[in-house]
């Protein structure tokens, strides 16, 4: 028996030295939220223009604006104002609103708007870097907590790199998880959908170009990545549907774009940060499409730093596989070891 009771703790032994430890390091510390060394000034205005190259990027805090340089920008449109590049120097985004919006924080539950959508009421502190980097400031919001930057630098060819932190500071997530959305609201382009590499559910999952569209505005909005087998409590009468409403494609690459006047608008995702891809083909109005992402946090822990990291590209469209090439060298930056879905 005691011989028994030995081998028994010593075969114990041996497995809890094989279980991989719990991860306890945080994500690189990346902005003004977790690096308290980076230096930034606050700029008179609400907003504060990029140029690289034949890019240039106006970034704008959630404040309205109304001036020669910014007109009838509208409160709560945080992110890019606008994008434009030598070839196309006309906004790809809707005037009054913008892209890579921080649109709103959710846990399942139904909530009124001016909850969910907190990220555009609560104040945020618009941070210049340097003479590529600025960074947007959200002090914990008033319900959720939520303390965030996001840090806006364009790279060398003009890409731009978007970093997001954040740390929640209460237990206000009823359903365990912390869901993100942000939102591109695309000046009348000629197609509404997106494209980018997966298949249909239920396929021989081979990968191939698919071309996303939805029928209406909270339809078929989002496809999941292939080896995402997540699922995220939420109310029947939860009042975003295009959040939850799957389409039936899974994407093979955390990557897509969409063609607005011969030019691409490319969105590039780290493969750890299992972003769902979602559309509305009239989310920024009557043939202004929203080409859109989201972000969970599971199990998330109050006081612990988490990140996001995603590129957006602005090119001339040729072809699919012109837009693969480009953006190759980018989605090898975010994603420098190969993994398959």
């Amino acid at each position: 028996m005691k011989f028994a009771k030995a081998v028994a703790w010593l075969v114990l032994a041996l497995n809890l030295l094989t279980v991989p430890p719990a991860q306890t390091t945080e994500p690189l510390a990346l902005t003004t939220l977790s690096d308290a060394s980076i230096s930034y000034t606050v700029p008179e205005k609400p907003y504060v223009l990029l140029h690289r190259g034949n890019i240039e990027a106006l970034v704008v805090d959630n404040s309205p604006v109304n001036d020669e340089f910014l007109p009838n920008h509208r409160a709560g449109y945080s992110g890019l104002a606008a994008l434009g590049r030598t070839e196309r120097r006309e906004n790809l985004f809707v005037p009054s609103g913008g892209g890579l919006n921080f649109e709103f924080i959710h846990d399942g539950t139904v909530q009124d708007y001016s909850v969910l959508f907190e990220p555009r009421r609560a104040g945020m502190q618009l941070r210049r870097i340097d003479e590529h980097t600025v960074e947007l400031y959200q002090a914990p919001t008033p319900h959720w907590g939520l303390e965030s930057v996001h840090r806006f630098q364009l790279l060398a060819d003009g890409t731009i790199e978007m970093t997001f932190e954040c740390i929640p500071r209460r237990s206000a997530f009823k359903n365990g998880y912390i869901g993100l959305f942000w939102a591109n609201y695309i000046h009348h382009p000629e197609s509404l959908d997106i494209h980018f590499m997966g298949y249909p559910v239920g396929s021989d999952r081979i990968p191939r170009w698919v071309r996303g569209s939805s029928p209406a505005h909270g339809k078929l909005a989002t496809h999941l990545g292939g080896s995402d087998q997540r699922a995220f409590r939420y109310d029947s009468e939860f009042p975003v549907p295009l959040v939850f409403d799957r389409s039936s494609y899974r994407y093979s690459e955390p990557w897509y774009y969409g063609v607005s006047h011969g030019m691409a608008y490319v969105l590039m995702f780290r493969e750890r940060d299992k972003i769902w891809l979602t559309q509305s083909p009239s989310g920024g109005g009557q043939g202004n499409p929203a080409w859109d992402f989201q972000f969970f946090i599971s199990d998330y822990q109050i006081g612990q730093r988490y990140q996001m990291v995603m590129r957006a590209m602005y090119v001339p469209f040729e072809s699919p596989e012109q837009v693969r090439q480009v953006s190759e060298p980018h989605r090898k930056a975010l994603n420098p070891t190969p993994t398959t879905e």
